[in-house]
């Protein structure tokens, strides 16, 4: 059954987006993440805008988060100081994003920038997760004990905060640092940036996992409700229709994923989750080189009309 998209300016079979939502929702609910850097490449690939996709899919992405965040603050597995923190940071990157995503899409730059983006970023996080995941399940075959977290620089620097509900003593110039580059990433890919924040919380400031995936939610949506509407506004290019399909399938998908996740290992988990990541960055790369007419077809009358 084919649906008109009136943003995207094209018709869909809305079957085929209700499973890709159901697919991305099943890998969300699976890994503990948004699923913007799987979806918004698979809906290029099916041939909406580079632009549409990055807009329609952040409204995705934060109704997702909505759900996940209020389930970890009813049991208490949010940080609220820190989060806050993390929102200063992330707002700010959020407008950024926004304004360059604008910018760049006035020069006829956008899709390229969005292309090189999703390769650069994907291949290079997909292969170091990868990596970390092997390491970790041969380890865990080899009865190895896993190195103990010692504390680095930058924990030495200055402007501390005690961050309670995480028990640790942190400078606020990392965290607002942190925010600020995922909230622009988000508003210039369409990713919620989940699955490079956890990494970089856990192991770079060395925030207990506890704490660390509902506060990431907090941050998550948020940053993409607020790239939603100056997408909105400023872009006009946020399909109601598209997303509200994705989220009926999401929404469906994540429950499944969510029971196959917890039959999953930890360093089973990050393994295939750096090997899916890798996997669509390579993707995107061998379309950009062979295929560049597919990634860019830009419909002008549609988009700017």
């Amino acid at each position: 059954m084919q649906l008109y998209l009136p943003i995207a300016d094209l018709p869909v079979n809305v079957f085929l987006v209700l499973a890709m939502g159901a697919a991305v929702g099943f890998v969300s609910g699976m890994f503990g993440i948004g699923g913007g850097f799987l979806m918004t490449p698979l809906l290029i690939f099916i041939g909406i805008t580079p632009a549409v996709a990055v807009a329609s899919v952040a409204s995705h992405i934060a109704a997702s988060s909505f759900s996940g965040a209020l389930a970890y603050w009813r049991r208490r597995a949010i940080d609220p100081a820190l989060a806050s923190v993390l929102l200063c940071g992330g707002v700010t990157g959020t407008a950024l994003g926004v304004w360059t995503f604008t910018q760049l899409r006035a020069l006829g730059q956008l899709d390229l920038m969005i292309a090189l983006s999703y390769v650069v970023l994907l291949t290079t996080v997909g292969s170091l997760m990868f990596s970390e995941g092997l390491r970790a399940l041969m380890r865990t075959r080899r009865g190895a004990v896993p190195p103990r977290r010692t504390h680095n620089w930058i924990h030495g620097l200055p402007l501390k905060m005690r961050f309670k509900r995480s028990k640790i003593y942190l400078s606020v110039i990392p965290v607002v640092i942190i925010g600020v580059l995922i909230g622009f990433i988000g508003a210039i890919m369409g990713i919620g940036g989940g699955f490079i924040l956890v990494p970089i919380m856990i192991y770079l400031l060395r925030v207990p996992t506890s704490t660390v995936i509902g506060t990431s939610m907090v941050l998550t949506l948020v940053t993409m409700l607020f790239a939603t509407l100056l997408h909105a506004v400023t872009n006009h290019l946020v399909d109601a229709v598209l997303a509200l399909i994705l989220m009926v399938g999401g929404v469906t998908g994540a429950q499944f994923g969510a029971r196959a996740g917890q039959k999953i290992r930890g360093e089973q988990l990050r393994l295939l989750l750096g090997l899916l990541i890798l996997s669509v960055g390579v993707r995107f790369a061998i379309e950009l080189v062979i295929r560049p007419e597919d990634l860019f077809t830009i419909r002008e009358m549609g988009v700017n009309g």
